[in-house]
């Protein structure tokens, strides 16, 4: 129950204080065993706790999920999600939505106000579509516009220039990249608004799993960019999220 509906009650007369104190202290996290759902997230974040399912079983990956949905979780991000998980999810809700590129799944339940404003996802490469996708469909579940520019890399720079308004109009930017991670410094030297650095895995042996793209990106001499851990399309594009909401407030949707 949420703390809004609780303290509705209260008001109406169909709950008194003590009942509501009870259900508030139960109200913040849900102990299942082998995960504590914390159902407050969003009421200090403004978003629910997303469910990584790398490392999880599909039986605890639906768990968790039953437990949000019973406390009246509206819009539930599954990231890392294989076949299995999304088996084990799918008949829960008829909201359910599976994006197999991005390794996603949602629970869309109600609209998320969105700012004029917008975020652009850039590639360098085709390889690097599954990270920019997880931070593109991550963007949207929490209310944004995304715009997309794929397989833009350096070794065409021609083909970014092309998109440069594109690159331009957006409040923020995650560039996705592996090989040696040149592309943000490149998009970096060309917008006024911050750029989420994303190195990915995608490269051969001396690539170090994406390590030297890291390593590249984390040594830009461009400014404004920030840089987040190899492969994280979700941590960047909850970040791209929040700059673009940053002085927005929503109405009624």
């Amino acid at each position: 129950m949420e703390i809004r509906e609780i303290l509705g009650k209260v008001r109406a007369g169909e709950m008194s204080v003590e009942d509501a104190i009870i259900q508030m202290r139960l109200e913040p996290f849900e102990d299942l065993g082998y995960a504590r759902v914390d159902h407050h997230r969003a009421l200090r974040q403004g978003v629910a706790e997303v469910i990584y399912c790398a490392g999880k079983t599909a039986e605890q990956t639906r768990g968790i999920a039953q437990a949000m949905l019973r406390r009246g979780a509206e819009n539930i991000l599954l990231t890392r999600v294989r076949p299995e998980h999304y088996a084990a999810v799918r008949d829960l809700d008829e909201a359910v939505e599976y994006h197999e590129a991005a390794r996603i799944v949602v629970v869309r339940r109600r609209p998320v106000a969105m700012p004029e404003t917008h975020i652009c996802v850039v590639t360098a490469g085709t390889s690097d579509l599954p990270v920019a996708e997880e931070a593109a469909i991550t963007a949207e579940v929490l209310g944004n516009r995304v715009d997309r520019v794929y397989d833009a890399g350096v070794a065409g720079l021609h083909r970014l220039l092309a998109s440069a308004e594109t690159l331009m109009r957006a409040n923020a930017l995650v560039v996705v990249a592996g090989m040696e991670g040149a592309l943000p410094s490149v998009v970096g030297g060309l917008v006024d608004r911050p750029v989420i650095a994303v190195p990915t895995s995608v490269g051969y042996g001396a690539n170090f799993g994406g390590l030297s793209a890291l390593l590249t990106m984390l040594n830009s001499c461009a400014s404004g960019i920030s840089v987040v851990n190899i492969d994280n399309g979700f941590g960047a594009g909850y970040i791209a999220s929040q700059i673009n909401h940053t002085g927005f407030v929503p109405g009624n949707v």
